[in-house]
């Protein structure tokens, strides 16, 4: 017997609060109430049953955000089949690969024919839409699916260049909703908009599982765009109570034309994760009257810490990614997995039902990714306070060791970062006679904006220890990241960057 069954909470608000509205999407100017979305889950699941989609079978999907992903997604957990979004914005290898790693019978969405594999049909989303609309609602199972069997394959950005497929359970969905709802003030009357990529967790996971637990709505974009999301944020019609990006899509929000946050009234909090968020950017957003509440989780362990809505704890511990959720246990270990004391910097491990069980096709990976007895070792440092509060410090494999001190390259871009000319920068450690290693900075200079390295080196004297001051600055134009904002480090390490210019 399972421990408990798959959750289900558009099946249950469609019975509860059937004439409330559950979805919108902009692109389509469609809207569902709970108990239209509940019809149009149970005619997808006849579409998907029709194409002999069994449970355990894999639906990929490459296609921008729409409601429709939401019906997929909610069909296959139904079903009891396994739903894999897929970045549609990787090349036709990458595809390849990944598509022939998790072995799917239907990919929705706009298909590249080199790279299907053998025994896989292909249908657009517009064409998934329309059979939806045309089928007949399949009555409703009995029987229970089990809440620990893989529901989503995720496969994560690949910040170390080799995405794996983290298996998300039902478990793993409850849980993150559970912890963002408690943290975030989530209520009812929620609205949240959407338009981080639903091929990752924030995506389909944080922003969606919410306020549909809390039978709030979610307002769906194909893609985010700076322009539209301010005039959004603003829209008192649309009256957005939550907003979850990463750093990098805050920046562009408040570098677009329309930028004022005067009007986003109806706003909570603007939450980030995903990436460190420095100190210096969460007080300004504080200055110009917007609640900025960072977070932490990853694609393994959905939302894991947050700071709570409350704007003097912001202020006084920014830089902090808060405490954690109440389904959640952090500890923080050294080298030998012994727990460190506060202040001290330590590995975080996590433990609940928001940790995904393993990754596809990878039984080894788990073997290196877990503790014997549970754990996930997230490959990230974090520092706890004394009130409990934990900071990301850096991701262990970024740490380098110059002169013998350990160098946390966030701590460095944090102070790079706090000076007004610079937009964006990122720290590496790279090899010295000397020093064994140093740091090297690459840096993108605000728009307007002239800086050169000694001017930074000599700003940094004042934030940071002088071992810490890196040796190298690069002036580029962009940093490369994933699609989710990350910073790609291994091509910094490469020496690959900035890529030269196109040959004529």
């Amino acid at each position: 017997m399972p421990d408990f069954v798959s959750p289900d909470p558009i099946w249950l608000h469609a019975r509860i609060r059937p004439a409330s509205t559950a979805a919108i999407d902009l692109a389509m100017g469609m809207s569902w109430t709970y108990r239209e979305l509940d019809t149009d889950i149970q005619r997808a699941v006849t579409v998907l049953e029709a194409r002999g989609v069994e449970p355990g079978a894999r639906i990929a999907v490459l296609a921008q955000n729409s409601v429709y992903q939401i019906i997929l997604q909610q069909a296959a957990m139904r079903l009891g089949a396994i739903f894999v979004p897929m970045n549609y914005r990787l090349a036709a290898l990458e595809l390849r690969l990944l598509l022939r790693d998790c072995t799917p019978v239907l990919l929705v969405g706009e298909a590249v024919a080199s790279a299907l594999p053998e025994g896989c049909e292909a249908i657009s989303m517009a064409a998934f839409a329309d059979l939806v609309a045309a089928a007949e609602p399949r009555p409703r199972r009995t029987a229970a699916i089990a809440s620990h069997e893989t529901c989503i394959i995720l496969y994560t950005s690949g910040t170390s260049g080799t995405p794996k497929g983290a298996m998300l359970t039902p478990q793993f969905l409850l849980a993150t909703a559970v912890n963002f709802n408690i943290l975030g003030e989530v209520d009812t009357g929620c609205v949240f908009l959407c338009d981080s990529p639903m091929f990752h967790v924030i995506g389909i996971v944080t922003q969606i599982w919410p306020p549909l637990l809390r039978g709030g709505t979610v307002i769906v974009s194909p893609s985010f765009d700076p322009e539209l999301t301010n005039a959004r944020l603003s829209d008192a019609t649309l009256a957005v109570t939550h907003y979850f990006c990463v750093p990098q899509m805050a920046e562009a929000l408040r570098h677009a034309s329309n930028f004022n946050p005067s009007q986003w009234t109806n706003l909570k909090a603007l939450f980030t994760g995903g990436a460190p968020n420095p100190p210096t950017r969460i007080r300004w957003w504080l200055d110009q009257g917007v609640l900025i509440v960072d977070g932490y989780g990853m694609t393994e362990t959905g939302t894991t810490l947050g700071m709570p809505l409350n704007w003097e704890i912001v202020r006084n511990k920014a830089g902090s990614v808060g405490v954690p959720g109440p389904l959640t246990a952090v500890r923080l270990v050294d080298e030998t997995d012994q727990d460190v004391a506060d202040g001290a910097p330590g590995e975080i491990l996590v433990f609940g039902p928001n940790v995904t069980p393993g990754y596809w096709n990878r039984p080894e990976e788990r073997e290196r990714a877990f503790t014997a007895d549970g754990w996930i070792r997230t490959g990230d440092i974090g520092r706890r306070d004394g009130d409990g509060f934990i900071s990301i410090v850096d991701r262990r494999k970024d740490m380098f060791i110059s002169g013998g001190e350990n160098v946390f390259p966030v701590e460095i871009e944090a102070a790079l970062i706090s000076h007004p000319a610079v937009r964006e920068a990122s720290v590496i450690g790279i090899a010295d006679e000397r020093w064994g290693e140093v740091g090297r900075a690459y840096i993108v200079v605000a728009t307007g904006q002239s800086l050169d390295a000694d001017e930074l080196v000599e700003y940094c004297r004042t934030l940071i220890a002088r071992y810490k001051i890196p040796k190298e600055f690069h002036f580029v134009d962009t940093l490369p990241r994933t699609t989710s904002g990350k910073v790609m480090k291994h091509i910094l390490r490469s020496g690959d960057w900035p890529p030269p210019p196109p040959s004529c």
